[in-house]
């Protein structure tokens, strides 16, 4: 399972929002996605750590259907 930030209805977020304010923190909402990792040979491991490291940012491989 991977998590990934959330898409929100106006009503959630409008919930998120005024917990928010009575807590006084930024809230982060995440949801959990069935997806499968990718199967990566070495040689596109080493491309992928690459562009991490260039480019500051983790990347995941994933297998969409």
């Amino acid at each position: 399972m991977i998590w990934a930030f959330s898409s929100l209805t106006a009503k959630q977020m409008k919930s998120i929002k005024e917990l928010e304010e009575k807590m006084g923190v930024t809230l982060l909402a995440f949801s959990g996605m069935n997806i499968k990792y990718a199967d990566l040979s070495e040689e596109d491991l080493k491309l992928l750590l690459q562009a991490e490291k260039d480019l500051g940012v983790s990347l995941v491989a994933v297998n969409v259907e």
